[in-house]
């Protein structure tokens, strides 16, 4: 049987219906773009009928009538005077078409490629929140992510700055390893090369992770704003301290966040060891605290190194002495171990005498030492006693007595370190490179934060007794004598430096570095060089005189 053709009016429909659309959708678009106006001052009229309504219903039923009557007195003003009705009605119209007008939707969601993204991290935590017996999962294959993702943000680029996430409490939130298992796939699924702060509330189990900003490496070495005992280290995150201080940014006066590191006699954490890479700004971090100790204090440094970072400060005003070499750092350590003795006992006959201590016991003495192994090295090859050994009076009896001890050490080097230095410097820091292990060792906890992606000098963590984990960016201080400085850090770090004092009487140069200090020390009373320092505090008399020790191996 033939197939009969289709009717005409079928096999042609498809493309007229076609072309009467178009049609109709051109003379509808050209039919709003005339009436455009118009239907932008009903919208409006429409709005500020309902806005009057919801006033009407909110107003009390006792002030109702007052204002019909005004209503009513304003309508009778406007009918009354000349043009009035035509001057009403147009602005009745106007404020309809301000009130109408279009605007842009403000956005209260996530987008398609953001909602893909929080759904994909949704899925990833899926294995490590949630366990088959759980009756009503929250993290679930194919299950609701609003639920589990409290807040969020996006750059501008789609790209993650802020989540917080609700996890289930049967989550062992308090051990170590699996939190650091949720933090490793939150850092690799929001993105590298940038750094996450994570905060956990065990409490109500909750995990915050924010986006941090990175540190400014532009903040050269300066005056900061700070009180007597007080020493910026670097400066971190703003809301991790609750203060700021004005410094210079490059050419701009900001207000900074700073790490402050309080010294003295009421100081909880009166010595500080910084621990890092070659190269990691330990060197840095020593020269800042120098130049800001020179501004009411005294330095003794010693350069383990040998490599000449501290030769600007030879022979300032406020220097003691800049030792290099095994036998000069071994007097100059015996001189300060001396002074400490000598200044707890001025202070304790003072005390007892009912009088103020002395004006040069109360100036700070600063001891900074740039990797003291190399010179214990040296001293252990020569048979003679370590340099550390001389430091266990200044860090146990430092605090009572203004001197603060400061020693910069490597990674490498950590195990010369003696149980004197590592008991009593409380205050810690950690700068360049440095995996999470290494710096939990040093800091006696990890840090809360993702490694930066690059770490330039003097960036690194730090924290001060049981507090918590500071990111740290120490001052840009550099040798001014380097060819590698830039003139703008140069020049701030020579408007620093004091002056250098009158030659006549500095303190003669030493022959070889080896051969001890130029000048002997002055002796101090037979008790404190024979007994203990506190049998000799308990046992000294205002009628003996104590000569004042001088720094040994003062260079000019």
């Amino acid at each position: 049987m033939a197939r009969r053709p289709l009717p005409r009016i079928l096999s042609s429909g498809s493309a007229s219906i076609t072309r009467s659309r178009e049609i109709a959708r051109t003379a509808a678009d050209s039919a709003t773009d005339v009436l455009h106006p118009l239907i932008t001052v009903v919208r409006g009229l429409r709005l500020l009928a309902v806005s009057g309504r919801q006033k009407w219903v909110a107003t009390p039923k006792e002030r109702r009538g007052p204002k019909l009557f005004l209503a009513a007195a304003c309508v009778l003003v406007v009918a009354l005077v000349p043009y009035g009705p035509i001057l009403a009605l147009i602005t009745v119209m106007g404020a309809a078409a301000w009130k109408g007008r279009e605007r842009t939707p403000v956005r209260t969601g996530p987008g398609e490629s953001e909602t893909a993204r929080l759904r994909s991290l949704y899925e990833a935590l899926v294995p490590y929140f949630s366990t088959a017996d759980d009756p009503d999962p929250l993290f679930a294959h194919g299950g609701n992510w609003s639920k589990a993702f409290d807040a969020y943000a996006f750059d501008q680029d789609g790209r993650l700055t802020s989540l917080r996430i609700s996890y289930p409490a049967y989550f062992m939130d308090g051990d170590a390893a699996a939190r650091s298992r949720i933090e490793q796939l939150l850092h690799t699924k929001s993105g590298r090369g940038r750094e996450y702060r994570f905060g956990w509330d065990e409490e109500a189990n909750r995990l915050v992770l924010t986006v941090l900003d990175a540190l400014s490496t532009t903040v050269a070495a300066q005056r900061f704003v700070t009180a007597p005992g007080e020493t910026v280290l670097g400066f971190t995150d703003p809301d991790s301290v609750s203060r700021t201080v004005p410094v210079l940014d490059g050419d701009t006066m900001v207000d900074a966040s700073p790490v402050v590191w309080r010294t003295g006699g009421r100081s909880t954490e009166p010595h500080l060891l910084a621990v890092g890479q070659p190269g990691g700004g330990t060197t840095t971090l020593l020269r800042s605290i120098a130049l800001q100790a020179l501004q009411n204090g005294d330095v003794i440094i010693v350069d383990g190194g040998g490599a000449g970072e501290y030769a600007a400060l030879t022979g300032r005003d406020g220097v003691l002495a800049v030792e290099s070499g095994l036998g000069g750092t071994l007097a100059t350590l015996e001189w300060a171990a001396h002074e400490t003795e000598r200044r707890l006992i001025t202070a304790n006959l003072a005390r007892q005498s009912g009088r103020p201590a002395p004006e040069d016991i109360r100036r700070p003495l600063w001891i900074l030492l740039d990797r003291p192994g190399v010179l214990g090295h040296l001293a252990a090859a020569d048979g003679r006693p370590d340099p550390q050994e001389l430091l266990r009076i200044p860090l146990r009896h430092g605090r009572a007595a203004q001197v603060t001890v400061v020693l910069a050490e490597q990674f490498d080097a950590l195990d010369t370190l003696t149980e004197t230095v590592r008991t009593h410097t409380r205050a810690r820091a950690v700068l360049g490179p440095a995996c999470p292990e290494q710096i939990e060792a040093v800091l006696g906890a990890g840090p809360h934060t993702t490694p930066p992606p690059e770490v330039p000098a003097g960036r690194g963590y730090v924290r001060l007794g049981a507090g918590p984990v500071l990111r740290l960016q120490v001052p840009a201080t550099p040798d001014p004598y380097d060819d590698a400085t830039s003139d703008a850090h140069r020049r701030a770090v020579l408007d620093l430096l004091p002056g250098r004092g009158d030659p006549i009487e500095a303190a003669p140069v030493r022959e070889p570095a080896d051969e001890g200090p130029a000048t002997a020390p002055v002796p101090v009373a037979a008790e404190t060089t024979a007994v203990p320092v506190e049998a000799v505090v308990a046992e000294a008399r205002p009628s003996e005189p104590l000569a004042k020790a001088q720094p040994a191996g003062a260079e000019s």
